[in-house]
């Protein structure tokens, strides 16, 4: 039986479709946890310089949802719409593009490592493991740039196994590699920082052979070279045009995180200490949030393209539903658990009681976000995807980073007055994403729709 099923994706349950995403998402924070506690035990200058060359590559796979995105939505909707000869034009439009652009940014990276290093001020003992593990992970990152653009074409066929599949594979493989180069068994050189850069790009390689064979052999797609080069222009253009805006989104997120940890630097070290470990903690109920989202934009990609919007309306507000128990559920459950969850971190009592407090808050905060990944997703879905950009900036750089500062600072609130803005921000920008659902003005903004009036005039 095939790994990859051809079953229609809008016949598929929503669980069915989420619980993979849930898992591989998981086990892709997992892999940057199993490099730093394996590295910890070999020096903790080795677990800095990997967490601050990480940082950077962070923000560099970013930038490769741009194509990923945008290759998703596409491919939804003309499978949707029965499409098939466009949707293998995007697949391949996508796999070139990925390439593309993937090898600008290693090469940027391996060039221009030490001098990136350098504007963020990394100390001189750090610098040596983090630049190479900068230019070696980060100058392979093309390959993450293709895992994406070929995880988007097999899921927007209603397969989400494959990839979770594959990331237990990477996994299993990078821990081997790791207890090769880091404790040195059976003998092998025991290489530290360079060991772990070595092995993660080996299991990412490996990841990225396994999903192509798969791709190649279980899915019905004529990705003819016309379509890899040169890349079709209309196929480039509707790309770009879901794909930069949902990694605009990303990016203004990621900045409004810096800002709020500056200001949180500014309350002291045990409040930094104690958002990172409830932010670790509230990660878990976030995922069921993200998993959901995503396989909601699947089924709602193809149900736009069928021309189904009434279908797609419902099941936004059906998966939205879903979001709010699940989240409300977990959150709970961790509140109710918060002091023994805190104390895997720390013994410090005025930590754990802290972190208490503001796992009580997730109640609210996580039920806001649940609005945010679920809408959002199927605006970008039906190719609203400007909108939820302008209510970012504005919200999360107006609302969450302002009345941190307000309400943290000012009112001398300090991180519960935080948590308080966090929740704010995630429940106006949520009530209006909403709205703008609601409205159903995105059923103008169908491509496939477009395309059929453009023929048409």
């Amino acid at each position: 039986m095939n790994i990859i099923k051809n079953a229609s994706v809008k016949n598929l349950a929503l669980f069915s479709l989420t619980w993979p995403i849930f898992i591989e998402i998981l086990l892709r924070m997992l892999l940057g946890n199993v490099d730093t506690i394996m590295l910890s035990r070999y020096s903790d200058n080795a677990v800095a310089s990997v967490g601050v060359s990480n940082q950077i590559i962070t923000m560099i796979i970013v930038l490769y949802s741009v194509v990923s995105s945008g290759a998703t939505v596409l491919i939804s909707q003309y499978l949707g719409a029965q499409r098939k000869e466009k949707a293998s034009e995007v697949a391949g439009a996508s796999l070139t593009l990925s390439l593309l652009f993937g090898l600008i940014l290693s090469l940027i990276l391996v060039v221009m490592g030490r001098g990136i290093l350098k504007a963020m001020n990394v100390p001189d003992e750090l610098m040596g493991d983090s630049l190479q593990f900068l230019r070696i992970v980060g100058g392979m990152s093309f390959i993450q740039a293709l895992i994406a653009a070929v995880s988007a074409i097999i899921r927007s066929h209603g397969n989400t196994r494959v990839s979770m599949y594959v990331a237990v594979g990477m996994n299993i493989l990078n821990v081997i590699g790791n207890s090769f180069f880091v404790f040195g068994l059976a003998g092998a050189p025991i290489l530290g920082v360079t060991g772990v850069a070595i092995s993660t790009t080996f299991s990412q390689t490996a990841g990225l052979i396994v999903m192509l064979v798969l791709m190649v052999k279980h899915l019905k797609l004529k990705i003819s070279l016309g379509y890899i080069f040169p890349i079709p222009k209309e196929a480039l253009r509707n790309i770009l045009k879901i794909g930069i805006p949902s990694a605009a989104e990303g990016m203004v997120y990621n900045i409004s995180q810096l800002a709020i940890t500056y200001i949180i630097n500014m309350i002291g070290t045990t409040a930094l200490t104690t958002k990172v470990y409830a932010w670790n903690i509230m990660w878990f109920v976030m995922l069921f949030g993200i998993a959901i989202g995503q396989g909601t934009q699947i089924i709602n990609g193809h149900y736009i393209g069928a021309g189904e919007n009434d279908k797609a309306y419902k099941t936004c507000l059906r998966s939205l539903k879903i979001a709010l128990l699940v989240s409300l559920g977990m959150a709970a459950l961790i509140a109710a658990l918060s002091k023994p969850l805190m104390g895997i971190f720390t013994k410090d009592p005025a930590i754990i009681s802290l972190g208490s407090s503001l796992l009580l808050l997730t109640l609210f905060l996580e039920t806001g976000r649940a609005f945010n990944v679920v809408i959002n997703n199927s605006l970008r879905a039906a190719g609203d995807a400007k909108f939820p950009v302008y209510m970012g900036v504005l919200s999360m750089l107006g609302v969450s980073v302002t009345l941190s500062y307000v309400l943290g600072i000012s009112f001398d609130m300090g991180l519960i007055g935080i948590w308080i803005a966090l929740s704010v921000d995630e429940w106006i920008r949520g009530l209006i994403m909403l709205w703008r659902w609601r409205s159903r003005v995105w059923e103008k903004m169908s491509f496939v729709k477009n395309e059929k009036l453009q023929k048409a005039a």
